[in-house]
């Protein structure tokens, strides 16, 4: 195969393939990114050894391969760790490629995150990833260079040694000077972000770690924070967008006679279900039925998952909703929001539509399916004394980040919230809102808490104990 013939592969050439190069075959084993005719990335084989293969190809393939060299010429050139560009080189009208050393055995500082994201919040292990982050940022920074799509997963550790990869959003300011204070404060911005907005009382305290490193500006906190602020709200913003386009982390099919979408990642397993969604939950375990929802446990392969279908009740309700985007579509998108703020829910995995003629009917939506127990079970043990600190803790976490991030539930009574994993999950999202009126949110907080407090007798040593503790919005409950 040749670089043009892989720019009409789509996004699942058939692995291996070979890649005929000037200097050699190309045989790829397997893609680890791909943008379908622009970009192939994958674990390759080139003159009997293995190496991380770059295929640029299509329209913008010139202008990304020179960038794509630049960025590992600067990363080299000022002695950062980074892996060694083994080959290069650009065809016109076929495309470019870039040979790197495959490090084996690495991990993403992504992968690291992960692991240990569910632990006490910046215990040692968080600690450990996040300073060696930082040391690596403040090192690029020291040099004069900034990563314009700085996220963890481009920090590769292998034993005690971090790598810079991804030269292509690699940029210089002055190389070999160190980096302009707001240019370094944008950058700083821009990885924060990404991270749990919890971590933002401890920003002084993690920027030690940079400043051991680099330190040649001061880093004023409020300005920082400022820079935070606005990558957050854009991420958010992006993020929803691409819930509801064909993308690499959806994918998407949206017309008049209907809309369908679902994780990439998750497609091709769930195709079975997506083609027979009612006989699948007509098979599965009901919880609800009828009226203007039905919700019922569904097995895939093995696997549990949750169905919940929006049913038109007659032709008055149909005329109320046709026009309006659809209970399963609003229930995606904050599931959506709530996983990039962090906020435990169901994973959502695929949301569909009936449409004729674009105006909406019935609709689907399938999640996860939760394991765990509802709150009202698992404090039932604890109505006349104390439950256990650690799930308080989490429940002191779940709604301050309701508190921080202005969001509304809309129907908290303890079955819409579950305990998962150490954290407490919140379900049955159709009626959620973010608020950008303070006001607005501090009504719509105060209904929430005062719905939560009902799940337990008002006499009982839980309740008091749980509306002393909860967090309260001025004006919203009396003062003690």
């Amino acid at each position: 195969m040749t670089l043009a013939e892989l720019a009409r592969a789509g996004r699942t050439p058939g692995l291996p393939l070979s890649i005929q190069l000037p200097d050699g075959e190309l045989r790829l084993y397997s893609l680890l990114r791909v943008l379908p005719g622009q970009r192939y990335v994958g674990r390759a084989e080139w003159q009997g050894r293995p190496v991380l293969a770059k295929l640029l190809v299509g329209a913008k393939a010139e202008r990304h391969f020179a960038r794509e060299c630049e960025g590992a010429r600067l990363l080299a050139e000022q002695g950062l760790t980074t892996p060694t560009l083994l080959a290069e080189g650009f065809a016109a009208d076929e495309g470019g490629w870039l040979l790197f050393e495959f490090i084996a055995g690495a991990e993403s500082l992504w992968d690291a995150w992960r692991a240990v994201a569910a632990q006490p919040l910046l215990g040692e292990a968080q600690r450990a990833v996040l300073a060696a982050a930082l040391g690596a940022i403040a090192g690029m920074h020291a040099r004069g260079l900034w990563q314009a799509d700085l996220h963890l997963d481009n920090l590769l550790r292998q034993g005690e040694r971090l790598y810079l990869i991804d030269g292509g959003g690699v940029q210089a300011e002055h190389a070999g000077r160190p980096l302009g204070q707001g240019r370094a404060l944008e950058n700083l911005g821009v990885f924060f972000a990404q991270l749990p907005a919890e971590l933002e009382p401890f920003l002084g305290e993690l920027l030690d770690g940079y400043r051991a490193v680099n330190p040649t500006h001061a880093l004023p906190l409020a300005e920082l924070r400022r820079e935070i602020a606005g990558v957050r709200r854009w991420r958010l913003r992006d993020y929803l967008r691409k819930s509801g386009r064909d993308c690499s982390l959806f994918r998407a099919r949206v017309g008049a006679s209907g809309l369908q979408v679902v994780r990439r990642e998750a497609a091709a397993r769930l195709q079975p279900l997506l083609d027979d969604l009612d006989g699948y939950i007509e098979r599965g375990h009901l919880f609800k039925t009828g009226g203007a929802a039905t919700v019922a446990r569904v097995e895939l392969d093995g696997q549990p998952l949750l169905v919940k279908r929006y049913n038109v009740k007659n032709a008055l309700h149909w005329l109320k909703r046709f026009w309006r985007p659809s209970r399963a579509w609003h229930s995606w998108r904050a599931a959506n929001r709530l996983e990039l703020l962090g906020i435990a829910t169901p994973r959502p995995l695929a949301v569909q539509e009936q449409r004729r003629c674009w105006l909406r009917g019935r609709a689907w939506l399938v999640t996860e399916y939760l394991q765990g127990q509802d709150i009202i079970a698992r404090f039932q043990p604890w109505l006349a004394g104390v439950p256990p600190e650690a799930e308080l803790l989490a429940l002191d976490r779940l709604f301050a980040a309701l508190l921080r991030e202005r969001i509304s539930h809309g129907d908290l009574k303890g079955h819409n919230i579950f305990w998962q994993d150490g954290r407490w999950a919140l379900i049955d999202l159709d009626a959620m809102r973010q608020h950008r009126c303070p006001r607005r949110f501090a009504r719509a907080y105060a209904k929430d808490r005062a719905r939560f407090l009902r799940n337990w007798p008002a006499d009982s040593a839980l309740y008091r104990l749980l509306d002393k503790r909860l967090p309260q919005v001025p004006g919203t409950c009396p003062n003690r």
